[in-house]
């Protein structure tokens, strides 16, 4: 048996152009900022989200791991723990930045599975949808707060009972969720599941395969980790939002598979259909 001669170097570097998939990221993220802050976000939407919140609790305190308040308590207690705000401002930017610019660098640097990676996100990012959608959440921070989107306000819930500070108003970061323009474009309750924990993941990813080789690209896998704590020492998430933002990673990772086979099928098909030769007299 000789071994066949088609293998991912030899195949011809894929035509991407850039404005086509500007304009396929553009159209896909206003749809998904309409159905995050559309379904599932204001004050409207309170009572159901605490209610979640206290579910996930229970979920967490069922096995024993509702270590979140600790966590916080420890790092806070910390002699450094101002360096808190700068988290808040990773939490608000490196989601976007780091996502954006890995997307950016598999585009440049590896075409030949930029459509699988892009096709991931998206994937993983529809899941998510749904998630906000049928799951809509108080993140922690919000457990022991007055603020128009607290537990505290109107719930008559046992205020300041869960131990958790709200970091970004206390500390302080580059604005905050819930005043002003940021207020408008963000979903106070689209905790569940975490896209920082997933995208940060995919990033990791990207990047493995984006380098190509070498071991030092596995650290990127520390971007996840360092997202893990930031987004329980902020107190944004729980740590089950990230389990399933790792669920809805691999969902997107499935999405994709199925895509890239139907793309591959239908490429093979495409090549293989005969082509009329102009050279052959056409019966009168």
């Amino acid at each position: 048996m000789t071994p066949s001669t088609t293998t991912p170097a030899a195949e011809p570097r894929p035509k991407l152009r850039w404005w086509v998939e500007f304009l396929i990221a553009g159209v896909f993220y206003a749809v998904y900022s309409v159905v995050r802050t559309k379904y599932g976000a204001g004050p409207a939407s309170r009572n159901i989200a605490f209610r979640h919140a206290r579910g996930v609790i229970k979920v967490e305190e069922f096995f024993g791991l509702w270590f979140e308040p600790r966590l916080q308590h420890w790092y806070l207690g910390l002699p450094g723990h101002g360096w808190v705000r700068l988290w808040n401002i990773y939490y608000g930017t490196f989601h976007f930045i780091v996502t954006a610019g890995l997307l950016v660098a598999a585009f440049v640097w590896a075409p030949r599975t930029y459509r699988f990676l892009r096709t991931m996100l998206c994937g993983t990012t529809a899941l998510a949808l749904i998630g906000f959608s049928a799951y809509t959440l108080m993140p922690p921070r919000l457990l022991d707060t007055d603020s128009e989107f607290g537990a505290c306000k109107g719930l008559g819930a046992n205020c300041h009972g869960y131990g958790l500070v709200d970091t970004i108003d206390r500390y302080g970061g580059i604005w905050k969720f819930g005043q002003g323009k940021a207020a408008i474009v963000s979903n106070q309750y689209a905790a569940m599941p975490s896209m920082h924990f997933g995208w940060s993941t995919w990033c990791a990813v990207a990047l493995v395969v984006v380098v190509g080789k070498g071991r030092w690209r596995w650290l990127g896998f520390l971007y996840p980790a360092a997202t893990l704590f930031c987004i329980l020492i902020t107190a944004n998430h729980y740590w089950l939002d990230a389990l399933f933002g790792g669920v809805a990673l691999f969902g997107g990772f499935a999405i994709a598979k199925v895509s890239d086979r139907y793309a591959s099928h239908w490429r093979r098909e495409r090549s293989a259909a005969p082509v009329d030769d102009p050279a052959e007299p056409v019966p009168a």
